[in-house]
């Protein structure tokens, strides 16, 4: 086997658990434990890559900087509640430690990352290797050598590399060998600015490492979580900064995940893109940044949520870009062989134009959650809602595609259902706890109409539990928010029964499946991990029925699959102890973070916010369908 070749299999078979993530709130950087950058877009979270080795080979683009001995070990960590990764490598003649960052950042088309190789003990060879290739790994850079170190450009895109390290081109590649002995540190920097606009630079690499350290130690503090439980406060603050590094800050968007494409199923078909804003999140999201205390990431989220979906409510989108953009039109990238040969690679999400009835709930409750936690006076969110409201009416009994995208025939989900019951459920509240106008009789026929026909048609009564589909048999793991969003009382049979029946059909090895693949009739089949975000509803739903001991030990569990970084993915594998799926997931990271805070107050978000809003609120939110209205 080539030389090439060998690094490309390896490459290839380097476990995604095996990154960290950095970022600026613009863009994000995956960092190997090995020291290659193997993923970054320029200039913002869905722009084309230019070190895309992720999803191909390192022909398609990394940087990496590692020692040059063949024998070494490293560790790594994030520098306490920042997004700063250190990595130590040691060597047989010594050790250094290699900080890496990204600079935070106020003008979306700038980004930096910013490396340090410190020298810790004895004298060690290092190497750094800098391939660059825009437009997702498919064009080579015209580079040039400057007195700084290096400027690259290619269309639109240029960057410049900083360091006073020697370099050498070879093979459209940049290359450097240096030793750094105790106390010594060699910087780089690599600067991204459009090729038509002036270049920057970090002057003081040092300063800027202090001042992001600072930032995010700063920005950690706000959270509320309970001190005492010091184990669950390290995950939910590490899920809190993730979730901060997938805002992108000029709009307050929250992107599901930095990536594109990498596999529910290696080698299999279910490569999606998600680098953009899901409705579906929103509520969700919303929960975990109140409880945690960030209510100024709230209003950012509620703000671009209100601009996002402005418009006629049949224009109504799953997702949106960063910035609201509403085309997010799908194509593959023959080029790139995917994560371990799982193909096509994707761009954009044709998952856009599907109908989804669910994100009318998701959009409401959002909305209603809002108004109950006094955020931020929005005077048109009123009328908005009472726009989707009127369109809802119209379409609510027709089928969609569900919450899981599927890409098959349209089917009446349960979930879906389940989810336009709840737009009219916040609406009517809305009425009657702030006074405000609409059409209520009207809303409260069709919230009674939706309450009968999911307990008619999707509830089976052979299986004791609500059903995928109306006339389905086939379970599904969204089946779960049945109870937490206040469509029947914790301890009704019913609710029970979808519970155990989940645990008895869709539980691998402790953890949730999305459903069965079998059962359905979504084109793709292949087998998945399990669903981290479903698992986490699992752990809710005991907390509910006031299973604490069955809770504490299925987030236990699910703590003990995030990586050394504390990071999850979309899913995990249990046979093999994978993290499947892009990665890390908003949507996992929002479960843990809703978890926690319903484990450690044992009692909801009714009660949860009376410690901040007082017993007048908990007292109202507790009257949803007689009890209170459990966190998600």
């Amino acid at each position: 086997m080539t030389s090439r070749a060998k690094k490309a299999l390896e490459n290839d078979r380097r476990p995604i658990a095996d990154y960290g993530l950095i970022g600026n709130m613009i863009s994000t950087a995956l960092v190997g434990r090995d020291g290659s950058i193997d993923w970054l877009c320029l200039p913002r979270f869905d722009s084309p890559a230019c070190f895309a080795s992720l999803l191909g080979t390192p022909e398609n683009g990394r940087w990496r900087i590692a020692p040059a001995a063949a024998t070494r070990r490293s560790s790594r960590r994030y520098l306490p509640q920042t997004a700063v990764i250190e990595t130590t490598f040691e060597t047989e003649d010594g050790a250094f430690e290699l900080i890496d960052f990204m600079p935070l950042a106020e003008d979306e088309e700038r980004s930096d990352i910013v490396r340090i190789v410190r020298g810790k003990r004895g004298r060690v060879a290092v190497e750094m290797e800098l391939v660059l290739r825009f437009n997702y790994g498919l064009v080579v850079p015209w580079v040039r050598r400057r007195d700084y170190g290096l400027s690259a450009v290619a269309g639109p895109d240029a960057v410049e590399l900083h360091t006073q390290a020697p370099l050498e081109g070879q093979n459209m590649k940049t290359l450097s060998r240096f030793e750094v002995a105790e106390g010594e540190s060699v910087p780089f920097t690599l600067s991204y600015h459009r090729s038509h606009r002036r270049p920057h630079f970090v002057p003081d690499r040092g300063e800027a490492l202090k001042h992001t350290v600072s930032w995010w130690q700063e920005w950690s503090k706000r959270c509320c979580f309970d001190p005492s439980q010091e184990h669950w406060r390290e995950a939910v603050v590490r899920s809190l900064i993730t979730l901060k590094l997938l805002t992108f800050r000029p709009t307050g968007g929250i992107i599901a995940a930095p990536t594109t494409s990498l596999p529910e199923t290696p080698g299999g078909e279910r490569n999606w893109d998600y680098r953009y804003c899901w409705l579906r999140d929103s509520a969700l999201t919303l929960y975990a940044l109140l409880n945690a205390g960030y209510r100024e990431e709230a209003e950012a989220w509620r703000r671009w949520l209100l601009r996002a979906i402005a418009g006629r409510p049949d224009q109504l989108r799953i997702m949106y870009g960063l910035a609201g953009e509403r085309w997010l039109p799908e194509h593959e990238i023959p080029w790139l062989a995917g994560y371990r040969d799982s193909r096509p690679v994707r761009i954009g999400n044709g998952a856009a134009q599907q109908l989804q009835l669910d994100v009318f709930g998701e959009v409401l409750d959002t909305l209603h959650t809002a108004r109950e936690d006094v955020l931020a006076s929005a005077p048109d969110a009123w009328k908005l809602q009472k726009v989707l409201l009127k369109h809802l009416v119209q379409i609510w009994h027709e089928p969609d595609q569900g919450i899981w995208e599927m890409r098959g025939p349209a089917r009446h989900f349960t979930h879906s259902k389940l989810m336009c019951w709840v737009s009219f459920d916040r609406a009517i509240k809305a009425v009657e706890r702030f006074g405000l106008d609409g059409p209520v009789d009207r809303w409260r026929a069709e919230r009674d109409a939706i309450h009968a026909e999911i307990c008619a048609k999707g509830f089976d009564p052979q299986l004791g539990s609500f059903v995928q589909s109306y006339g389905s048999k086939a379970l599904d793991a969204s089946l779960l928010l049945f109870s937490q969003v206040g469509f029947l009382p914790d301890d009704h049979p019913r609710i029970l029964g979808t519970v155990n029946a989940i645990e008895r059909d869709l539980l691998q090895d402790g953890f949730v499946l999305r459903y069965r693949p079998e059962h359905t009739v979504d084109p793709y089949k292949q087998p998945e991990g399990t669903f981290l975000a479903c698992s986490f509803w699992l752990a809710d739903a005991y907390v509910m029925s006031k299973r604490m001991d069955k809770a504490e030990a299925l987030f236990e569990r699910l703590l003990s699959v995030r990586n050394d970084l504390g990071l999850l993915a979309e899913e995990y594998e249990p046979a093999s102890g994978e993290l499947l799926g892009n990665f890390p997931q908003a949507f996992s990271h929002v479960g843990l973070v809703n978890t926690a805070f319903n484990l450690v107050r044992a009692a909801g978000p009714a009660r949860q916010r009376a410690a901040r809003t007082g017993p007048d609120v908990a007292a109202q939110n507790a009257t949803t369908t007689g009890q209170a209205r459990p966190q998600p």
